[in-house]
């Protein structure tokens, strides 16, 4: 990148020809390339917009060409709620600039100012005499770099950026007619299988596969080390196979995995490399100071779990292998990374693999999306010139694709005499929160480790923290604190495969922070809300706080006398509070309600949750009221999807998930094991978007992960008076809970 090119937006900067972006074809459309891929996030809609609204097209008009590595720009990954900053800047800025070429163009064509010259639906207008329109211009005009001498479109001239936009895809995925990366079926297709190990460590002593190889219908039975796969021309026969193989094969497990009941503990045994900040900068270990006017030292830790990304639709890839060109269809959420690694694991040129997005499950972090791709690439090698479509189970998808990391959270505070923060310090343990493909000169492949001759299996890392960080993400509190410490410890030598999930660390991270806060307002005797308004300077933090919770006020004022909820605001109003349940099936019940509040990696969106629960046999979260500023919303529909879903989501960590395994194997490799949150547990859901005087898209897809899992804890707190410091909040760690605060000290 040269200096001139500096003031470009983030993906222009890597990908500065208008081509790459823009073409418009004989049909009268738009062709829009972005390297953002859709995994169920609505962006193609929402840039889509942005794409009609500098151009002035019909937004019908727009065709999102699907991404492709020999045709998209590279946009490394979709991720960390990205997407409209860079990819959507991208565009506006894209499509501001071919706008202006072409209007100056049709001017100096027609000899006319350039003023009197308009655009309606990609028609060049003076008056009502046409002069021409994009499809009639040359499409070499394109092939040039983006100028910084592009002024988009003001927020007043706005007509299609800004309004709910229908996706349209939502119709067709509701009624199941959706086409997915499952439902491809290529011309004289194969199917494939791949026999995994019983267990991290195993290793592969032994094979019958004679038989099976000889199987009318088997095409072939793959080997490699402890890398096995079949391919079958049957999706049914090649089933049949891998059960066969799996009964006949042999292994030597290892037990190398830890107590899942007491990761914090275990986490802090293992080697580690420190991240040191003060106040927002890196510093040496040991540059902690001392905090004047302090009165008492508050102290807690929390935790969560290892957790599954539970994708509800089993991993699937499809390749075609002709010896010089590999094709490969994928729902990766990284095409050119994942053609990186698979270069170097199938040790092949980068320029003779192309890589196609095409949707399929989405779970918003690194599942095994990127794995089965190399599965199906390294089982079609073995059948030349014929399309291999590899399933995986979703044995395999639950306990092979990467887990998102456990991590342990301590929290100190040193207080003043009112109970305010003067210190306060922030440590956690984890692994790291990146392996996706394509950032480390080896290959992150799960097949390419099984290999007998195996590419090294690699820690997880954090990304900088000039790219949002990993476990570091929002450990610094969004509170004015007068000092802030904050120690990340990433642990090394991990054996079980951590990556990607969605938010990275912010969601431990804010579950801490966020029930930290409600404990000390109640040392404090003060109100959370409050409490926290007390600490924050940041007026659109304050302003998605109150927003939240006036919502929530209005919802408990207008509501059954069942939905009178404990604030957090001690144990009298607690008391006070449940003694309004009157209904008969809420006897038995402790209802609470509680906050979370945190700006998205500390530069990106604002959000606020108030949680609404009832507490019985378990806890039943009733409702959520959310806030959020997410600076310009391109489609506030999709605004409001993207934060309802992020917190639901986040609902099912926080109260239901946890990876188990015993010392050996991992457990749970069905929906009747692993626990999801089923739609009759969903509570009501409302989302206000709060509109400012910022019209820069802050994004919006992580953003209520955070905040949703502190107000849940806080709202159960509230109930039962009890404080729950350990995802999830199950009945057994609320009993914990119970007896821990019972116990002498």
């Amino acid at each position: 990148m040269g200096v001139a090119d500096a003031g470009l937006p983030f993906s222009l900067r890597a990908n500065p020809r208008l081509s790459t972006w823009l073409g418009f074809d004989a049909a009268g459309r738009v062709l829009v390339r972005s390297g953002k891929v859709e995994i169920g996030q609505g962006i193609r809609t929402a840039l889509a917009q942005i794409a009609a609204e500098e151009l002035d097209v019909a937004f019908a008009r727009i065709v999102m060409v699907a991404p492709r590595t020999d045709i998209s720009p590279d946009e490394a990954v979709t991720s960390g709620s990205l997407s409209i900053q860079h990819s959507g800047a991208a565009l506006r800025h894209v499509c501001a600039q071919a706008r202006a070429l072409y209007l100056s163009q049709v001017a100096a064509r027609h000899d006319l100012p350039i003023e009197l010259v308009r655009v309606e639906d990609g028609v060049f207008l003076r008056g009502a005499e046409r002069l021409g329109s994009y499809w009639d211009m040359d499409p070499a005009l394109l092939d040039r770099p983006a100028d910084m001498a592009v002024t988009p479109k003001g927020g007043t001239a706005y007509r299609a950026v800004g309004q709910s936009q229908p996706r349209a895809d939502i119709v067709e995925k509701v009624y199941g007619r959706y086409r997915y990366i499952h439902d491809i079926e290529l011309p004289d297709m194969l199917h494939g299988r791949m026999l995994r190990p019983p267990s991290p460590a195993a290793r592969l002593l032994a094979l019958d596969d004679a038989a099976v190889a000889a199987w009318p219908g088997v095409v072939a039975v793959a080997r490699d080390g402890s890398l096995v796969g079949v391919v079958a021309t049957r999706e049914h026969i090649a089933e049949r196979a891998l059960a066969h193989l799996a009964t006949h094969a042999t292994w030597e497990e290892a037990a190398t995995l830890p107590d899942h009941t007491a990761l914090p503990a275990w986490l802090k045994t293992l080697p580690c490399e420190t991240l040191h900040l003060h106040n927002g900068e890196v510093v040496p270990a040991g540059s902690d100071a001392a905090a004047a006017g302090v009165a008492r030292t508050l102290r807690a830790a929390y935790s969560r779990p290892f957790l599954k990304h539970a994708s509800i639709g089993p991993s699937c890839a499809l390749a075609r292998d002709d010896g010089a060109r590999l094709e490969v269809w994928t729902h990766s959420q990284a095409i050119y990374n994942l053609r990186r690694d698979l270069a170097l694991a199938l040790r092949r040129p980068e320029d003779a693999i192309v890589v196609e997005h095409v949707q399929g499950a989405g779970c918003y972090g690194h599942n095994g999306a990127d794995d089965v791709a190399y599965d199906a690439a390294w089982l079609a090698a073995h059948c030349p010139g014929r399309p291999v479509r590899v399933q995986w189970s979703r044995a395999d998808e639950l306990n092979w694709s990467p887990l998102g990391p456990a991590m342990a959270v301590e929290l100190e505070a040193d207080v003043d005499a009112h109970g305010h923060v003067r210190a306060w310090r922030h440590q956690a343990w984890s692994p790291g929160h990146g392996l996706r493909p394509g950032r480390a000169p080896s290959p992150t492949l799960l097949g390419s480790w099984h290999l007998a001759t195996p590419f090294p299996h690699l820690d997880a890392v954090d990304a900088p923290r000039a790219a949002g960080g990993g476990m570091d993400r929002n450990a610094e509190p969004g509170y004015a604190f007068p000092q802030v410490d904050v120690a990340c410890h990433r642990v090394r030598a991990v054996p079980l495969r951590a990556s990607a999930l969605r938010a990275l660390g912010a969601h431990a991270n804010v579950f801490a922070i966020e029930s930290f806060m409600d404990e000390l307002a109640l040392a404090a005797g003060e109100h959370p809300r409050d409490y926290r308004l007390a600490h924050i300077k940041d007026p659109r933090m304050a302003a998605v706080l109150r927003a939240a919770w006036q919502a929530s006020d209005r919802a408990t004022a207008g509501a059954s006398p069942t939905t009178g909820a404990s604030d957090g605001a001690g144990p009298a109003a607690a008391a006070s509070a449940t003694d309004t349940d009157t209904s008969a099936d809420m006897q038995d019940s402790a209802s609470g309600r509680g906050c979370g509040v945190a700006r998205y990696k500390g530069t990106g969106a604002y959000c606020a949750v108030v949680a609404h629960v009832d507490v019985d046999d378990q806890v039943r979260l009733r409702a959520l009221h959310i806030a959020v500023d997410v600076g310009l919303a391109i489609n506030p529909d999709g605004v409001r999807q993207q934060i309802e879903g992020g917190a639901m989501q986040a609902a099912s960590w926080t109260l239901q998930e946890a990876t188990r395994f015993d010392a050996t194997r991992l457990l749970d490799g069905d929906w009747e094991s692993y626990p999801i949150m089923r739609f009759s547990q969903m509570p009501d859901v409302a989302v206000d978007i709060l509109t400012g005087s910022d019209s820069t898209p802050l994004g919006a897809g992580e953003a209520a992960l955070g905040p949703t899992a502190g107000a849940i804890a806080n709202a159960v707190a509230a109930a039962l008076g009890v404080r729950v410091r350990h995802m999830p909040l199950t009945p057994e760690r609320i009993m914990q809970a119970m007896d821990d605060e019972q116990a002498p000290t």
